[in-house]
């Protein structure tokens, strides 16, 4: 039987440049101004989607590989998405609205005081897509750059940090009375003086108290590290997993372990998988775009070179690609997790060739080897992910229009013929939203 979930838009390209290497890069919109942003977040939220995250990355890159972020603009140049939030929250009344944080880029009392000041503008719509990448670290100190597990020890620390001073204000400490003309009293604002391993401050918070909830807070990490930092943290795991039964309740099982581990409901937490459909209008042509990949040719292994090396700051188009893949270039910075998704199931011995080629090549909904197929197949796989549990999905992608209605026009119909995708909203914010089923 069907049952709804929950649904979530990943813009996969941050705040950038949109359209850029796509042919409707012709509709003429500027990606530097709101107006493309607020276009596609007004379709979401009339879609139904609970939740935007925006991906960013605040560095261009290590000097090696600068040139090949922003030659084909596959990395960079990216604008901050958390000045871009209001612009969608004055666009939207429903959709919650997730910028991508980094605790290096932040101080904890400035962080607290911004995304206290952005939850209360927005109706509490505010969350927070917490990411412990150190590659941009030399921007923000020259302080040496933390290893995985210290920089998720600092994002813990960070977020801990905030939560204290969001919580700075007692139970009745904002009194708002008019007839004694008293707005708040004082005594009951909590100090809050944090000495910690990465941080030093002292509060209380010039902010008030939220009436609906702290900002969701979002994590991407697939380590054992970052999963333990999503039981302890998050309200939402933005997951990457193979789409099978097994993968997707082995997957689901370690993330419910690690809530319970830090005395959480597993329920707290919703997992929405990342998904990029190709939809097609028949089977027909998702057949014919299946075995037109087969054979990828020599441009398209480079242009998957390209990006990856953008993706994990490491060069890999000056390599040879009938060789294995030497993983010692990659440095520090790039997480395990990464470097997984590069290398799939392949050994150790694999060509690079071979690695790339897996990436070119198309899959077929139909039958779990891919993400082709039509609108009704799509939703075939959503169903079926909500028979093995799942919360729901986050569809990746670009926020261009033309993306948007090319994947939702069909899809929308159809998911809420089926009763998957919700037809209303409730009051209370995202918090409200992501705990209504």
């Amino acid at each position: 039987m069907s049952r709804l979930q929950h649904f979530g838009w990943f813009l996969a390209r941050g705040f950038g440049p949109h359209g850029w290497g796509h042919p409707y890069l012709r509709w003429n919109h500027r990606w530097t101004e709101p107006g493309l942003y607020q276009d596609s977040a007004r379709t979401l939220e009339q879609a139904g989607f609970d939740l935007l995250i925006i991906e960013d990355a605040p560095s261009l890159g290590s000097a090696e590989t600068i040139d090949l972020r922003v030659r084909h603009a596959f990395g960079g140049p990216k604008h901050d998405p958390l000045l871009l939030a209001p612009y969608l929250f004055a666009a939207t009344r429903h959709l919650g609205v997730v910028p991508t944080v980094n605790p290096a880029a932040y101080l904890p009392y400035t962080a607290a005081r911004q995304f206290a000041t952005l939850q209360h503008l927005s109706g509490h719509r505010l969350g927070l897509n917490v990411v412990t990448d150190t590659g941009s670290a030399r921007h923000f100190s020259t302080a040496p750059q933390l290893g995985h597990d210290a920089a998720y020890d600092r994002a813990e620390e960070w977020l801990d940090g905030i939560r204290q001073l969001w919580r700075s204000w007692g139970e009745g400490a904002l009194l708002v009375d008019e007839e004694s003309g008293v707005y708040a009293d004082g005594t009951r604002l909590d100090a809050t003086r944090h000495r910690g391993e990465y941080f030093g401050f002292d509060g209380p918070l010039n902010a008030i108290p939220f009436t609906d909830g702290e900002p969701a807070i979002v994590s991407p990490g697939g380590s054992g590290r970052g999963l333990a930092f999503a039981g302890h943290n998050s309200d939402v795991q933005l997951a990457l997993a193979p789409l099978d039964e097994a993968s997707i309740r082995a997957y689901r099982g370690r993330i419910h372990a690690a809530a319970e581990a830090a005395g959480r409901d597993a329920a707290d937490i919703k997992i929405l998988f990342a998904i990029q459909p190709l939809l097609v209008s028949s089977p027909e042509e998702a057949d014919r775009l299946v075995a037109a990949s087969a054979n990828p040719s020599e441009e398209a292994l480079i242009s998957i070179a390209r990006k990856q090396s953008s993706d994990l700051e490491t060069d890999l188009t000056g390599l040879d690609l009938d060789r294995p893949l030497d993983r010692s270039i990659f440095g520090e910075h790039v997480s395990e997790g990464s470097i997984k998704r590069l290398v799939g199931k392949h050994d150790a011995d694999a060509p690079l060739r071979t690695i790339l080629a897996a990436h070119a090549r198309l899959g077929r909904l139909n039958d779990g080897s891919g993400f082709v197929g039509t609108a009704d197949e799509f939703a075939d796989r959503i169903e079926e992910l909500g028979e093995w549990g799942n919360d729901g999905v986050l569809l990746w992608g670009d926020l261009h229009p033309v993306t948007v209605h090319r994947l939702l026009d069909d899809l929308v119909p159809i998911l809420r013929r089926r009763g998957i995708l919700r037809e209303e909203y409730v009051d209370g914010g995202l918090r409200a939203n992501l705990r209504a089923f």
